[in-house]
């Protein structure tokens, strides 16, 4: 392959060291910032994309990806909510539209290389390639790649793997990309950072989303809740109750309305099924006594027993119980550092 390369640039820090490093390492550097939600009508974001482009004398490309984004992942999300389930957004965006855009483009401009600001590595052994987790463990976004194909994990670059977040502020600063060095992060999902419940309530024609009941596992009501799209398996903020014990959502009824509340004991479970599941070599984890699997960004890891079911899922025995295990979510599959691949919890 050459030493060209295509870059997502958000007009954040580290998509904008980034692009600094892989000059340094001697890459010819396209930017691209893909539009994929404004709020508001800010565009802020491309602006700063484009004055660190200019800076560095490199070429930059917008793409307005807005309305494949709402489709592909807006529209997924409250879907997924109104079906009593909890989404992955991000993991879904990177794995069927961020990074496959990136290679369409890359492709359609003849660059062999796709790149990005993510804080992970990658390693070939034996002709397979793997996502390996970032040096970084406040940063590491390994979990959310899980899903990628090997067609897209070979061609990626990744210059910030094997730094840390304050290595990289320290970087900006010294280098000149002010502004990028002192940018804060951003948090959550980007479409609707903080509390889902307003964006969904705007997305969800009247009549749809309405006051229920909160159960407890006898069937004894405990009180009103505001619908059930606004609540998560495994919560206990939030509920609006005075109880005088703590609770946590143990099941959601799309169909009744119902939300059933029950102690954090009851929400332990010691199997689960994935779907809609990728593995990068099935040898490494089907059969296998001795994989990790983690089912939140911030969770643990626990050992488990993945085995293929005759449906085609995956069925995944736990060697110690897990609590808050949600249907929607995605669960990934470790083996050390590197990640085997991962499926959504059914």
């Amino acid at each position: 392959m050459g030493k060209g390369v295509l870059l997502g640039m958000s007009g954040g820090t580290d998509s904008s060291v980034a692009a600094l490093l892989l000059q340094e390492q001697g890459y010819e550097v396209t930017g691209i910032t893909f539009r994929f939600h404004e709020d508001e009508g800010d565009t802020a974001y491309l602006d700063d994309a484009r004055e660190v482009a200019a800076q560095l004398g490199i070429r930059h490309l917008t793409y307005d990806a807005r309305e494949v984004f709402r489709q592909t992942v807006e529209d997924y999300f409250v879907r997924e909510y109104l079906a009593g389930r909890t989404p992955v957004p991000c993991t879904l965006c990177n794995n069927l539209l961020k990074w496959p855009l990136l290679c369409r483009v890359a492709d359609r401009e003849g660059i062999p290389h796709v790149a990005t600001g993510h804080y992970v590595r990658t390693v070939n052994d034996g002709g397979r390639h793997y996502i390996v987790r970032g040096a970084d463990p406040d940063k590491d976004q390994s979990f959310f790649l899980w899903g990628l194909p090997q067609e897209v994990i070979r061609r990626m670059v990744l210059p910030m793997g094997g730094r840390t977040k304050a290595e990289v502020r320290r970087l900006a600063a010294e280098r000149g990309l002010r502004k990028a060095a002192v940018k804060r992060d951003s948090l959550g999902v980007c479409f609707c950072p903080g509390d889902y419940r307003p964006y969904l309530r705007a997305r969800v024609a009247d009549g749809r989303i309405r006051p229920g009941w909160f159960y407890d596992e006898d069937g004894t009501p405990l009180g009103r809740h505001e619908g059930y799209p606004f609540y998560t398996i495994g919560q206990r903020r939030g509920l609006g109750l005075w109880l005088n014990r703590p609770v946590f959502v143990k099941d959601i009824d799309p169909t009744t309305n119902r939300v059933t509340l029950s102690p954090l004991s009851s929400l332990e479970r010691r199997e689960m099924v994935l779907t809609d599941w990728r593995v990068v070599r099935p040898d490494d984890v089907l059969g296998r006594s001795d994989v990790d699997v983690r089912i939140r960004y911030r969770k643990q890891l626990n050992r488990a027993t993945v085995t293929l079911l005759p449906d085609g899922r995956l069925h995944v025995r736990l060697h110690e119980p897990l609590t808050a295990i949600a249907p929607g979510q995605a669960a990934a599959f470790y083996r050390g550092d590197r990640v085997l691949g991962g499926g959504i919890i059914a």
